[in-house]
């Protein structure tokens, strides 16, 4: 039997077929589709796969059924798909919930912030580019005429593409997301599309179903929305930055200190958590940069357009957005991640390094609020910030070495990251590449 609230929204919104959905290691979106008279079972016991199937969830093709449980609570209409809903589910496997898991990883993480009374919210910032495939296969832009040097904020090119944003908006507004601005991005093609924050598991369980929406309706008008972090090597990368702050039943956000001697309004429990973030920095990259194209966003130097919005220095400023984490007075936002994340993973690992900052009293030091990208690696050094990884391998790497994030977000799903993303960098490493093939064909 369904709950009253939850048999009201299905007639309200013709709901006929339930997506039950999670989410695999990488963040890509996960579903069955369930007749609604299906649903309190999967509320109850789940919807059962074969979790060998699925990206990182540590099973073998003889192992128990990964049962996807499914929460009534996040019971949302599809708008661009209708007579369909979309509810949330948790992996369990032989009925306990699974440490590989993203969203249950995540939940553990915010338990720990239950405990002490806090509740992290998040506003995330996604970027995104339109494509369109021509007659070989081959990616161009939607529009052709955007094309600006610098096109970041350009009206037409805002405009020409409004068919596809204002779709995407529309239905994003239809359950529930406070959209409050969209933008043309720094790079030709590329848009940014803001909605309120939220605690930290509705911000990622949004994003996933941002995700999912604009790659149908990209597909619907036959282009397709990119998340891929650096799809054009001389423009901007597809960022997601991470808005934080922290909130207690008395205090909004008790990361905010209007006394703070720095001017930057950060109150000394942000100050740790910042700190933090700055302490596990390189193994944090690995979750928030996850792919080998990440490291094309996160380089040292300069885009076409004059800047790249990407960090590449273990660094903290006050509005300085050439650093790893910039200080919007009050709060803190985290700049490493990039659009191709799993949410989950980030959010967890955000939640387990700003605690460990909080835990021990970290000091994030003097904030640089110079332009790193204009500064030389040798004055850079000099004062003592780190470069960020700047493969994936090295990522892993330091990952690996760090053990803050098997203690705390589990060793399982940690090892079985690191294990994945080491393949996918062999892969790529095997790779022969037109770059190549041109360059040394005859070279010798």
């Amino acid at each position: 039997m369904l709950p009253t609230e939850t048999q009201r929204l299905i007639e309200q919104h013709g709901i006929k077929y339930v997506l039950a959905q999670f989410v695999d290691i990488h963040g890509s979106a996960k579903t069955k589709s369930v007749p609604v008279s299906g649903l309190a079972a999967v509320a109850e016991g789940g919807a059962g796969f074969a979790g060998f199937a699925v990206c990182g969830m540590g099973m073998e093709p003889h192992g128990p059924d990964f049962m996807a449980k499914g929460d009534l609570s996040t019971l949302t209409p599809v708008p661009w798909q209708p007579g369909y809903g979309r509810v949330l589910c948790i992996g369990h496997v032989n009925g306990e919930p699974h440490p590989y898991d993203t969203r249950y990883v995540l939940q553990r993480q915010i338990a720990r912030l239950s405990a002490r009374g806090w509740t992290m919210n998040t506003g995330v910032e996604p970027e995104f580019s339109l494509f369109r495939r021509d007659d070989r296969g081959q990616l161009q832009l939607v529009d052709s005429s955007d094309n600006l040097d610098k096109p970041c904020y350009d009206y037409k090119g805002l405009s020409r593409s409004r068919e596809f944003l204002e779709k995407l908006t529309e239905s994003l507004q239809q359950v529930g997301y406070d959209i409050y601005q969209i933008d043309h991005e720094d790079a030709n093609g590329q848009f940014e599309i803001n909605y309120t924050y939220s605690d930290a598991m509705t911000s990622a369980d949004r994003f996933t179903f941002f995700r999912m929406a604009a790659g149908e309706i990209a597909n619907e008008l036959g282009i397709i929305c990119s998340f891929m972090p650096k799809p054009d090597a001389t423009r901007t990368g597809n960022g997601m930055h991470f808005h934080v702050s922290i909130a207690d039943a008395d205090n909004p956000n008790l990361f905010h200190d209007d006394s703070d001697p720095r001017g930057m309004g950060l109150s000394k429990l942000g100050y740790h958590f910042a700190a933090g973030l700055l302490a596990h920095a390189p193994a944090l990259c690995a979750f928030s940069a996850p792919t080998v194209n990440s490291y094309k966003r996160l380089v040292v130097g300069r885009s076409l357009s004059g800047a790249t919005w990407a960090p590449a220095f273990v660094a903290y400023g006050d509005n300085n957005r050439s650093a790893m984490v910039r200080i919007p007075y009050g709060r803190i936002e985290y700049r490493l991640p990039d659009a191709g994340c799993n949410p989950y993973l980030v959010t967890a690992a955000i939640i387990a390094a700003g605690l460990d900052g909080i835990e021990r009293e970290l000091d994030p030091g003097e904030p640089c609020n110079e332009n790193l990208y204009k500064m030389s690696l040798d004055d850079i050094a000099e004062r003592g910030i780190a470069t960020l990884p700047q493969s994936l391998n090295e990522a892993c790497q330091a990952l690996e070495d760090d053990p803050l994030f098997r203690d705390t977000l589990g060793s399982e799903i940690v090892d079985e990251f690191i294990a994945l993303k080491r393949a996918e960098w062999v892969e790529y490493s095997r790779h022969v590449s037109d770059w190549e093939v041109q360059r040394y064909t005859e070279f010798f």
